[in-house]
């Protein structure tokens, strides 16, 4: 299928038009068909040359411009009406402006009423205001001749582009309705993606179902672009939804309420217009960024993509003030000075650079491509990336410094000294550095105590070498300045074993412990193995309960116990 909109000024038949062309007449209402005037948005189509097209007639008043560009905004081609009666007229020139700020390519121009006056005036005007638009040198015919208008229609539709039905699936929604018995339906042009009967799409942050599919007047299973699809919609009421509104397939688009666009025919831009994209119609306040560039703030979130194409209008002056294109749907903070006029030269080129590290699904909700290092779920900027590196790098080095006897350096202080957007990017980056992560901490393997700890640990070495089983005091510590975190850095290196809170004997005690009980007569109680260790109920007591839970002793209930012969040490 192939769907065009119309335009040109009121009362040029534009609804004629289509009515000759199709044999159905385009209004929908009750009082456009009383007044003889398009309000909003008509639908028609027809089949030619075993091709079908569809049609979105639009109004041609100065009044219903919004509705005219709802209408247009997601259809790639469009029949520009031009009556020989009076020639090139405003809203002739406020539609053009229009699409040329869409930078819609592919047009037919029709000169009508040319039964009632020579065409050849506003052949000439129609030729002359396009050539320095998007629709340049768009071919010209008179609707008289209606044989030569279908030749000229199946021509355009060769030279449209093909749309790409594996597409992520964004329906810009220009009607909504309720039919008895069915519930909730919504119309719009898609442009690309297919939709089958079934499918679960995505509204307002929603869940809802698609319970049926039509396309000119027809139940269909599946429905690809382009084309003009009804949807029947499980899950959203009529009243929750309406024109600019979207359904579209989940988890993969972003709703951003900030972006960075390039502007295109722009004139002299207010900071209060309406942007229009798609079916949508949103104020705006705007920030321009050198001649040819603007950040937009909107009052709403819109799920739009880099290379999403819009216009900005000021209703009050009745004036389309600029096409744009965005560039960036997550742009970055202009706080300080001069950041704008930065990022105005970045976006001089038309282009902005991607983030150097982002999530896969983000990069392909913001619409852009694949391209760069991937690291998991992330893709990166090999530069950033190597930079980040050494940042962090240097971050450690200078943490173990500073923390001599500390497990290590923490995974969220590293994330945020080396920024990093996630902790969880941490170990693939310190991947060949020579640090380990592991429980939550980053640290240097084998890093060797501080002489300060070293000497004072090599003292309890010789105490615990007299006497394996008699623990330090923690009077005697405290004079040899070893505290929690001195004690606990031994252990991490394994010089000394810790036994329970402020307890450590020597490295391999408690398997020196299980030789010596093994020896006793079994079962053996707890004053049993003091004597036998030469030790205290302090360090016993811990000590064959880390035996027991290593099942290297048993507990039984009335407190004895033995070893067990098949333990291992």
């Amino acid at each position: 299928m192939f769907v065009l909109a119309t335009a040109g000024h009121v009362d040029h038949g534009k609804s004629t038009l289509l009515h000759r062309l199709t044999g159905m007449w385009p209004d929908r209402l009750d009082e456009e068909r009383r007044r003889g005037l398009t309000i909003d948005l008509g639908f028609a189509w027809t089949e030619i040359g075993g091709r079908q097209l569809a049609f979105v007639d639009v109004p041609g008043h100065e009044r219903f411009v919004a509705n005219m560009l709802a209408g247009v905004g997601a259809v790639p081609a469009v029949l520009f009406v031009v009556a020989a009666t009076e020639g090139w007229m405003p809203q002739s020139d406020e539609h053009l402006a229009a699409l040329d700020a869409l930078g819609v390519r592919h047009a037919l121009v029709v000169i009508s009423k040319a039964d009632l006056a020579d065409p050849g005036p506003a052949i000439e005007q129609a030729r002359e205001r396009l050539s320095a638009t998007s629709l340049a040198g768009a071919p010209v015919a008179i609707g008289a001749d209606l044989e030569r208008v279908r030749a000229e229609l199946l021509a355009l539709t060769d030279r449209l582009p093909a749309p790409d039905p594996g597409a992520d699936v964004r329906l810009w929604v220009d009607r909504s309705f309720t039919v008895r018995g069915a519930g909730t339906v919504v119309t719009g042009t898609l442009a690309a993606g297919t939709v089958r009967v079934g499918d679960e799409l995505e509204h307002a942050g929603r869940r809802v179902t698609v319970r049926g599919l039509q396309s000119l007047g027809r139940d269909r299973a599946a429905v690809g672009p382009v084309a003009r699809v009804a949807l029947n919609l499980r899950g959203v009421d009529r009243q929750h939804i309406g024109r600019g509104d979207t359904v579209r397939t989940p988890g993969v688009w972003l709703d951003t309420a900030e972006v960075d666009v390039a502007l295109r025919s722009a004139g002299a831009l207010h900071r209060q217009l309406v942007l229009h994209v798609g079916s949508a119609a949103v104020p705006v306040q705007v920030r321009p960024l050198g001649p040819a560039a603007a950040r937009l703030r909107l009052a709403r979130p819109l799920p739009l993509r880099v290379g999403d194409v819009g216009l900005l209008r000021d209703p009050g002056e009745h004036r389309i003030a600029a096409g744009i294109k965005v560039l960036d749907v997550r742009p970055p903070a202009l706080r300080r000075r001069g950041a704008a006029r930065e990022r105005a030269a970045q976006l001089a080129t038309g282009a902005a650079r991607p983030p150097a590290c982002v999530r896969a699904d983000e990069l392909r909700a913001m619409g852009l491509p694949l391209a760069g290092q991937r690291v998991g779920d992330w893709v990166v900027d090999p530069e950033w990336w190597a930079g980040r590196r050494e940042r962090a790098t240097a971050a450690v080095r200078i943490w173990a410094d500073e923390h001599d006897v500390a497990a290590g350096m923490p995974l969220e202080t590293l994330r945020q000294r080396a920024g990093m957007p996630a902790a969880e990017l941490l170990p693939k980056l310190l991947e060949g550095t020579g640090f380990q992560v592991a429980d939550g901490v980053v640290r240097s393997p084998g890093a060797g105590l501080p002489a300060r700890v070293d000497k004072a640990v090599r003292t309890v070495e010789e105490w615990l070498a007299a006497e394996p089983f008699r623990a330090p005091e923690a009077d005697e510590l405290a004079e040899l300045k070893l505290g929690p975190r001195e004690l606990a850095a031994a252990v991490r290196a394994g010089r000394l074993a810790r036994i329970a809170d402020g307890v450590v004997l020597g490295a391999g005690a408690l398997e020196r412990a299980a030789g010596v009980l093994a020896g006793l007569p079994q079962p053996f109680t707890v004053s049993d193995a003091r004597r036998a260790l030469g030790t205290t109920r302090r360090v016993a007591v811990p000590l064959l309960e880390q035996l027991d839970a290593r099942r290297v002793t048993r507990r039984a209930p009335d407190g004895t116990r033995v070893v067990l012969a098949t333990a291992a040490p």
